[in-house]
């Protein structure tokens, strides 16, 4: 996958359930955090404000929603996996999964601990 690629060429490169979702997603993203900017990076839609917050990937059987933060995100309906002390993500393995009211809420969340804490990709200078 080329590191040039556009996110709708990215969207346009699926499929199925899959396309439907990932679309759905980033218009969700695009809607909650409207200041975000969305490029591709590391093979997947990332958005960013004061760093990445989230990011979109699709996998053979499922999606992700995914979060730089994801451990630290108030999580009241427990939809986020995390494996580590950082990033977490939402597994999506059916439109029916996709729940925009907690997701919204979920990258407001993410968006606002990046204007707290800064840059999830820098090293703390404190």
């Amino acid at each position: 996958m080329p590191q040039d690629r556009t996110v709708d060429a990215y969207v346009a490169s699926l499929s199925g359930w899959q396309a439907d979702v990932v679309r759905d997603l980033r218009q969700l993203v695009r809607s909650a955090a409207p200041s975000a900017a969305e490029s591709i990076k590391w093979a997947q839609p990332v958005y960013e404000v004061n760093g990445p917050f989230c990011y979109i990937r699709a996998f053979k059987s499922h999606v992700n929603l995914g979060f730089w933060r994801g451990a630290e995100l108030e999580d009241p309906e427990e939809l986020i996996q995390t494996g580590g002390e950082k990033m977490g993500h939402v597994k999506i393995t059916s439109p029916d999964a996709v729940k925009p009211a907690a997701f919204t809420q979920l990258v407001k969340s993410a968006v606002a601990l990046n204007f707290t804490k800064g840059d999830p990709t820098k090293k703390a200078t404190k």
